[in-house]
């Protein structure tokens, strides 16, 4: 790790993870460095399982997506078996990038360069003039070992997770502690009704900052009365607890008043085993790196983050209901049109400040951070992680 620690004294990783009375934030290069960000990339976003998009957002057979992870050019395509799959997006030939827009194939991934093309599951099955004029094979040539390399995928609540190092546990062990805690919320049969909103279930916000700082401010209650007034007038700080999962993958908070304030007659449906003595609950979960959740008795979104570079990320908000009807008919339209500009609204608030933080980290008498010993434990949490992982 002699590179790491030519950008970062090894001494203000140790700090991180002491106790947090002791601890300081991560350093100011671990958000403003480029080099420390492909480090970050191979340690956090290769090796671990991350979320690059959803599967709902590729309906059909033969959709497709591009999607570049810091730099790193990967493709998503729906098969002709109806399953998402997973690729790096660069022809076996000569490295030439596949895709470059979303949009449907219609038989074949075909390369641009010399038109070697792919079938939807990565199958090398043409390789026009590879022997000479006219001739498309060659004795030499294996067409089998030139298929595309095809990336450790898992679709988990719509959300596409890949494991691009292919070195961690299987998805569904390492979502355990998360789903276990959850499963006294909902079970299976709930998870399995999520909907998809097609007219207020997607938004996308640009934070000119870092991603991390978008994590960090999810995982604490403890700026509500500033940053977000509106709310905090009925889900106040004090109605906010802790969430710090073990082993350490996802941390957060939670509150006890949720109570929609939505205008009109109508509410959305409650998923169906949604117990009655917590339904003023609500969570809010980083699973880390890059994926902010949010449950309740009546709607779930996935809040995922697309890092472009140290300093530049999209965030993506998918908004799901309890089946199609809440999610997509006339009669809940008004409901999900206030939900939307709710959350919007108060994400747009996040961004502000994140983007003031990452200004922040300029300054070179900042020290990471100090932390309050009793409102910054799950940001600590998340802190920590990053340190561990960038250091083995």
């Amino acid at each position: 790790m002699s590179e790491l620690y030519n950008i970062i004294d090894k001494k203000k990783l140790d700090v991180v993870t002491k106790p947090i009375s002791k601890a300081h934030g991560l350093p100011n290069e671990c958000y403003t460095n480029k080099d420390y960000t492909l480090i970050e990339r191979k340690k956090l976003f290769e090796d671990k399982w991350v979320a690059i998009g959803v599967a709902s957002s590729l309906p059909n057979i033969g959709d497709a997506k591009p999607y570049d992870l810091l730099d790193l050019p990967l493709l998503i395509i729906r098969n002709k078996q109806n399953k998402i799959k997973v690729f790096h997006n660069i022809c076996s030939h000569r490295g030439v990038k596949l895709v470059h827009k979303e949009g449907k194939i219609k038989n074949v991934i075909r390369c641009p360069y010399h038109s070697w093309s792919y079938n939807f599951d990565g199958e090398l099955i043409a390789t026009p003039h590879i022997g000479g004029m006219n001739k498309h094979t060659h004795p030499q040539f294996n067409k089998s070992k030139s298929n595309l390399k095809e990336i450790r995928s898992y679709i988990w609540l719509d959300l596409i997770m890949v494991n691009i190092s292919n070195n961690e546990m299987p998805f569904d062990k390492y979502i355990k502690p998360l789903s276990d805690r959850w499963s006294k919320f909902w079970k299976n049969s709930d998870r399995d009704m999520i909907k998809h909103s097609n007219d207020y279930g997607y938004f996308k916000l640009e934070a000119k900052c870092n991603w991390k700082f978008a994590i960090e401010n999810y995982c604490e209650s403890y700026h509500l009365p500033w940053v977000h007034p509106g709310l905090n007038s009925y889900s106040k700080i004090e109605d906010h607890y802790h969430i710090q999962g073990l082993p350490n993958r996802f941390a957060g908070q939670g509150t006890v008043v949720y109570n929609p304030r939505l205008k009109g007659k109508e509410k959305f449906p409650c998923f169906p085993n949604w117990p009655k003595n917590k339904e003023n609950i609500a969570e809010y979960v980083a699973l880390f790196p890059n994926v902010m959740l949010g449950i309740h008795k009546d709607h779930f979104y996935a809040y995922w983050l697309e890092p472009k570079s140290n300093d530049l990320t999209l965030e993506h908000m998918e908004i799901y209901y309890v089946g199609d009807n809440a999610a997509n008919s006339k009669k809940f339209k008004s409901l999900r049109k206030q939900n939307f500009k709710l959350w919007e609204d108060i994400q747009k608030e996040d961004v502000d400040i994140i983007q003031g933080m990452q200004i922040g980290r300029k300054s070179n008498v900042y020290n990471g951070g100090n932390f309050s010993p009793a409102m910054d434990n799950p940001t600590h949490h998340f802190h920590k992680w990053v340190a561990t992982n960038i250091a083995q």
